[in-house]
Formats: C-alpha cells, sequence, structure tokens
C-alpha cells in the first residue's frame, strides 16, 4: 500500500515538475519581453525629446542632440544599477536575521554599458561636440588637451575599472570609480565659465545625482532580493523594503531641494513659470518634476500595502513595480536635460 501511494505521488510529482518548470521558463520569457517592451519606449525619450522639446520655442538644438541624450541616459542608467547594488547590500546588512543569498550582479553588464556610452561621448567631444561622420573625424589626442575631454576619459576609465572591480572579490570597491563618474558629471554640468559659483552647483550636482543614483539603482535591486526564495514572505523582507522607503524619503527630500536649488540658480524666480513652457529646458524640467511626483505617490501607495500586509512585503511590489518604471523615465528625462540648450536668464 505504502509502495503504492510512494509510486503515484512520484507520478504526480514527475507530471507536475515539467509544467511548472515549463510555466517558469514562460514567465521568464514574458517578463523578458516587457522589458525590452519597456526599454523601447524609453528610447524613445531621449530620442524624440529634444524635438519636442524645441518645437516652438526659437531655440536652436546642437547636432544630433536625440543620440547625445540616448548616450547620457544609458550612462545614467550605469551609475544608477551598481550604485544600487553597493546601496542595498549596506540595507541587509542592517536588517536582523538576513538571509545570506542575494541576487545575481548586474553591475559587470551596466559597466559594460556605461564604458560604451562613455566611449560614444568621448568621440563626439572629440569632434569638436559634433557627431563624427567617419572614425577619421575623432580627434583622440586632442582629449587630453580639454577640460569636457578630460572628463571624457575619466568616465571611459571609471566605468572599465568599475567592471573589473565588480568581477572581482571586493566588488565594493566600485564605489571610488562610480563616484568619480558622478564627480565628472557634476563637473561637465558646470564648466568654469558658468554664470554662478561652479563650484556651488558641482557641489548640488554631486548631491543630486549621488542620492537619484541610490535611490532609482536602490528599488530595483530590493525588488529582485525580495524575488529570492530565501527573502520572499519573510520577515526579514518586510524590514528590507521598510527600510529601504525610510531612506528613500531622505534621499527624495535632498534630491528635491538640490534640484530646486539648482533650478533658482539657472532661471530667476521672476522667470521660472515662464520658462517652465517657452523653453525646451522648462519643458523638460517640468515633465520631470510630474515624473518625480508621480514616484512619491507610487511610493506612498506602496508603503501603505506594506503597513497593511506585514507579513508578506511581495503585497507591496506592484505599485513598487510600476515606481521602477516611472523612475526609468526620470532618468531618461534626466539625460534630456543634459542634451538641450540652458535656460534663458532674463
Amino acid at each position: 500500500m505504502n509502495l503504492t501511494r510512494r509510486t503515484a505521488a512520484t507520478t504526480e510529482a514527475g507530471s507536475e515538475g515539467p509544467e511548472r518548470r515549463t510555466g517558469l521558463t514562460g514567465r521568464g520569457i514574458w517578463r523578458a519581453v516587457v522589458m525590452l517592451v519597456l526599454v523601447a519606449v524609453g528610447a524613445l525619450i531621449p530620442l524624440l525629446g529634444p524635438r519636442m522639446a524645441l518645437d516652438g520655442t526659437g531655440e536652436a538644438g546642437a547636432p544630433g542632440a536625440g543620440g547625445i541624450a540616448l548616450l547620457r541616459t544609458v550612462l545614467l542608467a550605469a551609475l544608477c544599477v551598481p550604485a544600487g547594488e553597493l546601496f542595498v547590500a549596506l540595507l541587509v546588512r542592517r536588517v536582523p536575521g538576513a538571509p545570506g543569498q542575494t541576487p545575481r550582479s548586474w553591475a559587470p553588464w551596466a559597466a559594460g554599458a556605461g564604458l560604451l556610452a562613455s566611449l560614444g561621448l568621448a568621440s563626439v567631444v572629440a569632434t569638436g561636440n559634433l557627431v563624427p561622420d567617419s572614425p577619421a573625424d575623432i580627434d583622440v589626442g586632442g582629449l587630453y588637451e580639454t577640460r569636457d575631454g578630460k572628463l571624457a576619459l575619466l568616465e571611459v576609465n571609471a566605468f572599465a575599472a568599475a567592471g573589473l572591480l565588480a568581477l572581482s572579490r571586493r566588488p565594493a570597491a566600485q564605489a571610488l570609480p562610480l563616484a568619480a563618474v558622478v564627480v565628472a558629471e557634476a563637473l561637465r554640468a558646470h564648466p568654469t565659465t558658468d554664470y554662478h559659483d561652479p563650484l556651488v552647483g558641482t557641489a548640488l550636482t554631486v548631491v543630486h545625482l549621488t542620492c537619484a543614483a541610490l535611490w532609482a539603482g536602490g528599488l530595483p535591486h530590493v525588488l529582485r532580493t525580495l524575488r529570492t526564495r530565501a527573502w520572499r514572505s519573510s520577515g526579514p523582507g518586510t524590514a528590507l523594503l521598510g527600510l529601504y522607503a525610510r531612506v528613500a524619503v531622505v534621499l527624495l527630500a535632498a534630491v528635491t531641494a538640490t534640484g530646486v536649488w539648482s533650478t533658482l540658480r539657472r532661471m530667476p524666480p521672476g522667470t521660472v513659470l515662464d520658462q517652465l513652457t517657452e523653453t525646451a529646458y522648462g519643458r523638460a524640467l517640468f515633465a520631470k518634476v510630474l515624473l518625480v511626483a508621480g514616484v512619491a505617490v507610487l511610493a506612498l501607495w506602496a508603503r501603505l500595502r506594506l503597513r497593511r500586509a506585514s507579513d508578506d512585503p511581495l503585497d507591496a511590489c506592484a505599485p513598487a513595480r510600476a515606481e521602477v518604471v516611472v523612475l526609468g523615465a526620470v532618468v531618461a528625462v534626466s539625460a534630456l536635460l543634459t542634451a538641450l540648450p540652458l535656460p534663458i536668464r532674463w
């Protein structure tokens, strides 16, 4: 009798196993398709954004602004991914009874994408901020003679170093080259000919970009961590998501404060409302503000759902996944801002 029951149970398990494996594979393929669609849609923001933002403003866009904005989108996303992983790793250490299982790192792939994007941007700088028609137009040696060229080379080397460190036994050492990318982007955005003190603008951008990278890169890695078997439906999973939510509030406050301060430095208070609709930079900035507000609403929704179902952190993942999508749009619009003419000082 026992043998018969064991045989029947084995048969049922064997018949359900392939279906389960097929279902998991199907869900994995579906997620990959959805991810590709979202990436493709997100790429339209930097590609078509300059033309839409400049329409009717009378401003002239830089040559190849769409391609440059796309490269900067990839660069910023490549910065967010490893920064978020390092950030979540620190949060995990503060969770009592945290499981040792963690999802596979995306940092090496992100560093590779960042390296390609930074090489593309460096080639533009090497041709006098013009899109090169052929490799012969690129003056690699000229990169060492200009400030922008040196910053572009710094980003190339930083992503190369970050990729190697991500594959090493000390992936936490990526923090140094990632910090170099942040500083290089801040210095590039505030040249020495800036109409205000460039050091103040650089400092604001460093804080703004650092907090934004931790915020935008941390949430996807938290959700990936919660999907692992050890973290799913567990007390540590709820604690991790709650800890991230509390820190994210501080990051959002810092991003908002530095963003408002930087805006007022570039747009006098009396002209802000007009420039938000009449200049390309203002329009893109207004779109970014709306997206950040949407992210804040989704974050609050996820926090409320987490409190109502504290025993299962996956209940809060639905609004959190939507938050990740909107954060991706924020990154794309932020990159778009770097490819548009600076606001007018009236």
